[in-house]
Protein backbone atom coordinates (compact mmCIF):
# COMPACT_ATOMS: atom_id res chain seq x y z
CA UNK A 1 0.00 0.00 0.00
CA UNK A 2 2.69 2.73 0.79
CA UNK A 3 4.93 1.82 -2.33
CA UNK A 4 1.38 2.13 -4.19
CA UNK A 5 0.46 5.47 -3.09
CA UNK A 6 4.22 6.80 -3.43
CA UNK A 7 3.89 5.67 -6.76
CA UNK A 8 0.66 7.21 -7.65
CA UNK A 9 1.82 10.75 -6.26
CA UNK A 10 5.14 10.87 -8.57
CA UNK A 11 3.54 9.85 -11.30
CA UNK A 12 0.58 12.45 -10.77
CA UNK A 13 3.13 15.33 -10.47
CA UNK A 14 5.81 13.88 -13.00
CA UNK A 15 8.49 13.09 -10.25
CA UNK A 16 10.73 9.91 -11.14
CA UNK A 17 11.09 6.94 -8.74
CA UNK A 18 13.16 3.74 -8.97
CA UNK A 19 13.03 1.02 -7.57
CA UNK A 20 15.88 1.12 -4.96
CA UNK A 21 13.99 4.45 -4.01
CA UNK A 22 10.98 2.59 -3.06
CA UNK A 23 12.65 0.15 -1.36
CA UNK A 24 13.99 2.66 0.83
CA UNK A 25 10.94 4.15 1.75
CA UNK A 26 9.39 0.93 2.74
CA UNK A 27 12.66 0.09 4.98
CA UNK A 28 12.11 3.59 6.34
CA UNK A 29 8.38 2.85 7.12
CA UNK A 30 9.23 -0.83 8.72
CA UNK A 31 12.00 1.01 11.34
CA UNK A 32 9.50 3.81 12.21
CA UNK A 33 7.41 1.61 12.87
CA UNK A 34 9.34 -0.63 14.93
CA UNK A 35 11.06 1.52 16.85
CA UNK A 36 8.16 3.46 17.79
CA UNK A 37 7.20 0.68 19.92
CA UNK A 38 10.25 1.52 22.05
CA UNK A 39 10.18 5.00 21.95
CA UNK A 40 7.87 8.11 20.99
CA UNK A 41 8.93 9.04 17.54
CA UNK A 42 5.36 9.55 15.99
CA UNK A 43 1.81 9.08 16.63
CA UNK A 44 1.69 8.16 13.07
CA UNK A 45 2.08 3.88 12.46
CA UNK A 46 -0.40 2.90 9.59
CA UNK A 47 1.60 2.57 6.33
CA UNK A 48 -0.76 4.09 4.21
CA UNK A 49 -0.79 7.59 6.95
CA UNK A 50 3.00 7.43 7.00
CA UNK A 51 3.21 7.67 3.17
CA UNK A 52 0.96 10.56 3.06
CA UNK A 53 1.74 12.27 6.29
CA UNK A 54 5.37 12.11 6.38
CA UNK A 55 6.86 10.92 2.84
CA UNK A 56 4.47 12.81 0.46
CA UNK A 57 4.06 15.91 2.69
CA UNK A 58 8.28 15.50 2.93
CA UNK A 59 9.28 14.79 -0.72
CA UNK A 60 6.14 17.82 -1.96
CA UNK A 61 9.23 20.06 -1.50
CA UNK A 62 10.60 18.91 -5.06
CA UNK A 63 7.55 19.99 -6.53
CA UNK A 64 8.29 23.43 -5.99
CA UNK A 65 12.27 24.10 -5.31
CA UNK A 66 14.82 22.68 -7.48
CA UNK A 67 17.26 20.92 -4.58
CA UNK A 68 21.01 22.36 -6.25
CA UNK A 69 23.27 18.94 -7.00
CA UNK A 70 25.68 18.79 -4.07
CA UNK A 71 23.86 21.31 -2.43
CA UNK A 72 24.37 21.29 1.46
CA UNK A 73 21.13 21.16 3.21
CA UNK A 74 20.29 20.70 7.05
CA UNK A 75 17.62 19.58 8.50
CA UNK A 76 16.48 21.65 11.97
CA UNK A 77 14.56 19.71 14.54
CA UNK A 78 14.60 16.49 12.54
CA UNK A 79 12.87 14.42 14.84
CA UNK A 80 12.18 10.81 13.01
CA UNK A 81 14.03 12.12 10.39
CA UNK A 82 11.28 14.68 8.57
CA UNK A 83 11.76 15.74 6.04
CA UNK A 84 15.19 15.42 5.60
CA UNK A 85 15.95 11.56 4.84
CA UNK A 86 12.98 11.39 2.50
CA UNK A 87 14.49 14.09 0.66
CA UNK A 88 18.24 12.74 0.85
CA UNK A 89 16.07 9.44 -0.93
CA UNK A 90 14.59 11.55 -3.62
CA UNK A 91 17.54 13.48 -4.19
CA UNK A 92 20.62 11.43 -3.21
CA UNK A 93 23.50 13.86 -3.99
CA UNK A 94 22.40 16.83 -1.53
CA UNK A 95 24.59 16.95 1.14
CA UNK A 96 22.49 16.48 4.13
CA UNK A 97 22.92 17.24 8.06
CA UNK A 98 20.45 16.38 10.37
CA UNK A 99 19.68 18.28 13.89
CA UNK A 100 18.21 17.37 16.66
CA UNK A 101 18.58 17.95 20.51
CA UNK A 102 17.48 14.41 21.77
CA UNK A 103 19.89 11.57 21.50
CA UNK A 104 17.39 8.87 21.11
CA UNK A 105 16.27 10.15 18.17
CA UNK A 106 19.75 10.17 16.31
CA UNK A 107 20.29 6.76 17.42
CA UNK A 108 17.31 5.81 15.14
CA UNK A 109 18.36 8.01 12.34
CA UNK A 110 21.78 7.03 12.19
CA UNK A 111 20.14 3.42 12.06
CA UNK A 112 17.79 4.38 9.03
CA UNK A 113 20.67 6.07 7.18
CA UNK A 114 22.82 2.80 7.61
CA UNK A 115 20.60 0.60 6.56
CA UNK A 116 19.24 2.66 3.39
CA UNK A 117 22.78 3.62 2.66
CA UNK A 118 22.21 7.56 2.82
CA UNK A 119 25.04 9.59 3.77
CA UNK A 120 24.59 12.07 6.38
CA UNK A 121 25.90 14.21 9.36
CA UNK A 122 23.87 13.57 12.08
CA UNK A 123 24.28 16.24 15.01
CA UNK A 124 22.97 16.17 19.38
CA UNK A 125 22.54 19.91 19.44
CA UNK A 126 20.19 22.32 20.22
CA UNK A 127 19.72 24.69 17.25
CA UNK A 128 20.24 28.11 19.01
CA UNK A 129 23.52 27.05 20.00
CA UNK A 130 25.12 25.05 17.21
CA UNK A 131 24.50 28.06 14.97
CA UNK A 132 26.95 30.31 16.45
CA UNK A 133 29.81 27.86 15.91
CA UNK A 134 31.79 29.03 13.04
CA UNK A 135 31.83 25.48 11.39
CA UNK A 136 27.91 25.83 10.92
CA UNK A 137 27.07 29.59 10.97
CA UNK A 138 25.98 30.25 7.73
CA UNK A 139 27.35 27.36 5.96
CA UNK A 140 24.46 26.09 3.95
CA UNK A 141 22.57 25.82 0.95
CA UNK A 142 19.86 25.28 2.55
CA UNK A 143 18.06 25.71 6.24
CA UNK A 144 14.24 23.70 6.39
CA UNK A 145 12.36 22.62 9.05
CA UNK A 146 9.28 20.69 9.38
CA UNK A 147 6.53 21.69 12.45
CA UNK A 148 9.04 22.36 14.68
CA UNK A 149 7.98 26.06 16.14
CA UNK A 150 5.88 29.20 15.12
CA UNK A 151 7.31 30.94 11.85
CA UNK A 152 9.23 34.36 13.66
CA UNK A 153 10.70 31.67 16.05
CA UNK A 154 11.64 29.34 13.56
CA UNK A 155 13.42 32.26 11.22
CA UNK A 156 15.48 32.45 14.80
CA UNK A 157 16.68 29.19 15.09
CA UNK A 158 17.01 28.96 11.18
CA UNK A 159 18.16 31.34 9.25
CA UNK A 160 21.73 31.91 10.88
CA UNK A 161 22.91 28.68 9.15
CA UNK A 162 22.02 29.76 5.65
CA UNK A 163 24.72 31.15 3.59
CA UNK A 164 24.20 34.45 1.64
CA UNK A 165 22.55 33.63 -1.54
CA UNK A 166 20.93 30.37 -0.04
CA UNK A 167 17.28 29.74 1.38
CA UNK A 168 14.95 28.95 4.45
CA UNK A 169 12.71 26.62 3.53
CA UNK A 170 9.73 26.52 6.35
CA UNK A 171 7.17 23.47 6.26
CA UNK A 172 3.72 24.46 7.63
CA UNK A 173 0.56 23.24 7.92
CA UNK A 174 -2.96 25.40 6.06
CA UNK A 175 -2.16 28.43 8.30
CA UNK A 176 1.28 29.46 6.55
CA UNK A 177 -0.29 32.99 5.52
CA UNK A 178 -0.82 33.80 8.98
CA UNK A 179 2.28 32.52 10.03
CA UNK A 180 4.13 34.66 7.41
CA UNK A 181 2.62 38.06 8.54
CA UNK A 182 3.69 37.49 11.72
CA UNK A 183 7.49 36.66 11.08
CA UNK A 184 7.66 39.98 8.62
CA UNK A 185 10.06 41.56 10.96
CA UNK A 186 12.00 38.17 11.97
CA UNK A 187 12.74 37.93 8.26
CA UNK A 188 14.22 41.29 7.97
CA UNK A 189 16.12 41.48 11.22
CA UNK A 190 17.52 37.83 10.39
CA UNK A 191 18.91 38.79 6.93
CA UNK A 192 16.45 37.78 5.03
CA UNK A 193 13.93 38.37 2.03
CA UNK A 194 10.29 36.45 1.29
CA UNK A 195 10.11 34.58 -1.64
CA UNK A 196 7.20 32.88 -1.84
CA UNK A 197 4.32 31.15 0.15
CA UNK A 198 3.04 27.72 -1.91
CA UNK A 199 -0.07 25.99 -0.75
CA UNK A 200 -1.52 22.13 -1.67
CA UNK A 201 -3.15 19.45 -0.72
CA UNK A 202 -1.93 16.32 0.52
CA UNK A 203 -3.97 13.20 -0.90
CA UNK A 204 -5.81 12.73 2.48
CA UNK A 205 -7.35 16.49 1.43
CA UNK A 206 -5.35 18.34 4.56
CA UNK A 207 -3.89 21.42 3.20
CA UNK A 208 -0.14 22.05 3.39
CA UNK A 209 2.13 25.53 2.85
CA UNK A 210 5.94 26.14 1.87
CA UNK A 211 7.42 29.46 2.64
CA UNK A 212 10.63 30.15 1.25
CA UNK A 213 13.19 32.99 2.62
CA UNK A 214 15.88 34.12 0.48
CA UNK A 215 19.37 35.09 2.63
CA UNK A 216 20.30 38.44 1.34
CA UNK A 217 22.32 40.02 4.53
CA UNK A 218 24.41 38.20 7.05
CA UNK A 219 22.57 37.21 10.18
CA UNK A 220 23.81 40.02 12.56
CA UNK A 221 25.98 38.29 15.96
CA UNK A 222 23.65 38.09 18.85
CA UNK A 223 20.86 36.09 17.05
CA UNK A 224 20.41 33.33 17.94
CA UNK A 225 19.17 34.13 21.32
CA UNK A 226 18.97 31.73 24.41
CA UNK A 227 15.92 29.49 23.28
CA UNK A 228 13.41 30.64 26.59
CA UNK A 229 14.10 34.62 25.03
CA UNK A 230 13.20 33.34 21.26
CA UNK A 231 10.05 31.49 22.43
CA UNK A 232 9.14 34.28 24.93
CA UNK A 233 9.81 37.32 22.99
CA UNK A 234 9.88 36.36 19.32
CA UNK A 235 11.19 39.12 17.17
Amino acid sequence: MLIQILENWCSENNIPINDEQKAHFQIYAQMLVEWNKKMNLTSIVREDEIAVKHFIDSISVIRYIDLKKEASLIDIGTGAGFPGIPLKIMCPDIKLTLLDSLNKRLIFLDEVCKLINAKADIVHARAEELSHKEDYREKFDYAISRAVANLPSLCEYCMPYVKKGGLFISMKGSDGEKELSLAQNAVSVLGGKVEKLYHFRLPDESMRSIITISKISCTPSQYPRRGTKISKNPL
